[in-house]
């Protein structure tokens, strides 16, 4: 056996007597054992303390405490202050159950506010969606767009453009005698009065609107025959004509054949169709209670009669409305279908300004009316509510500056049958400009000596020269 120093205290027994090696392993086992029994118990003991000192701090604990320590008090306290003490902790009692009902309350209250938010977010979503889907179903929708037409040019360019062709047809359908503009039985068919196309690029911008004048000089295409009672074409065809006015391609062949001429004359591509009955023109003007326009002279029609004779900013109603956009036989305005589409620029600026102020747009009852008005009126492709509200807005929101109203460049003078003739360098230069979302060329250019009107044309000038043709209005009344 070795000296007793050289032992390992661990390999002794309490006799100092060394052990065998399962013993020692053994004694290390209840050693570590040991230890993480006093680890737990150390852990036991502070998790006891907390809780202890949670409960301490607890509400119902406090309460406790107090409810405690008033009664010490109350048992302390003299007789005569019995009931004191009593009526103190009966009314603190009653403030802390009236203040949880509070709070119970608030609570309540609150869920019930947040669900009837939610409530009012969904219905006025599905309110929206639901006269939407019913304003639409009032529109008549007809087959007039071609949008991959070959004569649509830059189309990458013009990828997210909106194009709107406008057309006023003055059928006389519903018309009486007394308005002056004759009945269905003295002028059979539709015809378009009106033929304008509203641009607004991509980025909304600008928004440029260009009219046609009704006896621009074109060539017809080949169009199907359009029936307007029942607002669609027939299996007839109607041959090419390669002199014919504009408003004649509304009159054979309806909104395609006038959206095939507007796109073979400029490019574009027609995107919505906007054709209105200029017979239930009034009814929108009166829905909304009058639209306001300055006019800066009498307006006295020698087919009309007298217009409007007020000057400045003036409120017109539905009928005098209806005569301000036809009238083309003013008294004193030698321009005939010039003047008359600066009349129409002018008051579609206005009505539009009109229907997207907030007496309008507040007044449920005055959009409804006007909505039901305009879907009774009016006649399109891709054509509702939201691409209305489209156009308005575009024209609402910009600084009048963005905002532009002009006639397709002529060369001022009709020619020997009566027509307006095409500057065609200009016009090309106008609508590459639409298309490619580029600045507008000076409207104010002269009209090159190869295209400027023949010197043997004995018809008077319907604008005193070329230069008011192609000049570019400002609108002042879109806001």
């Amino acid at each position: 056996m070795p000296p007793r120093s050289a032992l390992d205290p661990l390999t002794m027994t309490d006799e100092m007597e060394a052990i065998d090696e399962a013993t020692q392993y053994r004694r290390k086992i209840d050693h570590t054992l040991a230890r993480f029994s006093a680890a737990h118990d150390e852990m036991n003991a502070e998790e006891e303390k907390r809780r202890v000192r949670r409960e301490r701090l607890s509400p119902a604990s406090i309460l406790e405490s107090t409810r405690t320590a008033l009664q010490r008090v109350v048992t302390t306290t003299p007789q005569g202050e019995d009931e004191a003490v009593s009526e103190e902790q009966a009314a603190q009692t009653r403030l802390q159950e009236k203040k949880a009902r509070k709070i119970e309350r608030s609570v309540r209250f609150g869920r019930i506010a947040a669900a009837v938010v939610a409530g009012l977010v969904f219905l006025g979503i599905g309110g929206a969606w639901g006269a939407q889907t019913y304003f639409d179903a009032k529109f008549t929708q007809v087959s007039a767009l071609d949008e991959n037409s070959a004569d649509i040019q830059d189309a990458d360019a013009q990828a997210n453009d909106e194009n709107f062709l406008m057309v006023g047809s003055d059928t006389r359908d519903g018309a009486s005698a007394e308005e002056g503009v004759g009945t269905a039985d003295s002028n059979p068919g539709a015809r378009s009065d009106t033929v304008m196309v509203a641009h607004i690029p991509a980025d909304r911008k600008r928004v440029v609107v260009t009219s046609f004048p009704r006896d621009l000089e074109i060539d017809r295409p080949e169009c199907q025959r359009w029936d307007p009672a029942q607002s669609k074409t027939t299996d007839e065809k109607v041959p090419e004509q390669k002199i014919a006015k504009l408003n004649t391609a509304y009159a054979v062949g309806g909104p395609p054949c006038t959206t095939k001429v507007i796109q073979q004359l400029t490019g574009l591509r027609i995107n919505h169709f906007v054709g209105i009955d200029f017979n239930g023109f009034k009814e929108m003007v009166d829905a909304v209670h009058g639209v306001t326009v300055h006019n800066e002279t009498p307006i006295d029609d020698t087919t009309l009669g007298k217009v409007l004779m007020e000057t400045g900013d003036v409120t017109i109603s539905g009928d005098q409305a209806l005569n301000f956009v036809r009238a083309r036989h003013v008294k004193g305005d030698p321009t005939s279908d010039y003047g008359r589409i600066k009349r129409q620029q002018e008051f579609i600026g206005a009505l539009l300004r009109k229907v997207m102020s907030s007496d309008v747009v507040l007044d449920p009852g005055k959009l409804s009316d006007f909505i039901t008005a305009f879907a009774k009126a009016t006649f399109g492709d891709n054509l509702g509510v939201k691409q209305m509200m489209t156009l308005a807005q575009s024209m609402k929101g910009l600084d009048s500056s963005k905002i532009t109203f002009l006639t397709v460049p002529t060369v001022g003078l009709p020619n020997s049958r009566g027509n307006e003739v095409l500057v065609r360098s200009k016009t090309k230069s106008l609508f590459d400009a639409l298309r490619n979302n580029t600045p507008l060329p000076d409207a104010n250019a002269p009209v090159p000596p190869s295209e400027q009107a023949s010197p043997t044309s004995t018809s008077k000038s319907k604008t005193g020269s070329s230069k008011s043709t192609t000049t570019s209005k400002k609108s002042s009344t879109t806001g």
